[in-house]
């Protein structure tokens, strides 16, 4: 999917950081198709406009980021994929984001190619946002109970080879990555990563790493 064919809406109650978003995006090929100051707006623009990615700013009058994450994502599969801005790359709302179906996250001061990067990634579920951030996001989210975690029977469905690439998505590495870990093609590691996500009913990677979490299937802190 070519940048010219995403359409983003973007979320934040400060007007001069959404201005500032949007002429990053559009001068970089991306159809901005809406702006929203508050979680309930962001939540209409993407029923109306069904973006590909919604930026969406954690702390908002109305209706917070969390909770218009959560309506957003629960389309199912073909919703939106949203990314959380946050000015603090452990800020607590984020852990809850992911659990409400995000993508992701970006921190505001990041650089305006990280930007560009996150959205296309985003809109392709092929990877996680800044792994290096990610991995110890990942790490201390997985640290908090759960007031239900899934038993590790949730993945008994997976054969050898995909739990392997689940462990390395875990670790917040990237297809090619993981391809070069297990000696086999880009094409191959998609391959397997799409059908994980199918059995274990999972809408993107993100998902999926909270999931080998909780179930035990890695661990924070386990070396590589």
């Amino acid at each position: 999917m070519t940048s010219a064919a995403l359409r983003v809406v973007v979320a934040d109650d400060q007007e001069l950081v959404r201005t500032g978003f949007c002429v990053i995006l559009e001068a970089s090929g991306f159809t901005v198709v809406g702006e929203a100051a508050d979680g309930a707006a962001a939540v209409a623009l993407a029923a109306s406009e069904r973006p590909d990615v919604v930026l969406m700013d954690v702390r908002m009058p109305v209706m917070d980021g969390l909770e218009a994450t959560r309506l957003i994502t629960a389309g199912g599969p073909d919703a939106p994929k949203v990314v959380i801005l946050t000015t603090f790359d452990l800020d607590d709302y984020v852990y809850e984001a992911l659990r409400s179906g995000a993508s992701g996250f970006l921190l505001k001061d990041a650089p305006r190619a990280d930007l560009v990067a996150a959205v296309r990634v985003a809109a392709a579920g092929d990877a996680l946002l800044a792994p290096s951030v990610t991995r110890r996001l990942i790490e201390a989210f997985a640290r908090r109970p759960a007031s239900a975690a899934p038993a590790p029977s949730r993945l008994a469905s997976l054969t050898p080879r995909e739990r392997d690439i689940l462990l390395q998505v875990a670790r917040g590495r990237s297809n090619i990555e993981i391809a070069r870990e297990l000696v086999v093609t880009e094409a191959t590691v998609k391959t397997h990563v799409g059908h994980l996500l199918a059995k274990l009913g999972l809408r993107d990677r993100v998902q999926a790493v909270i999931l080998a979490y909780e179930t035990g299937a890695i661990t924070p802190g386990r070396p590589d």
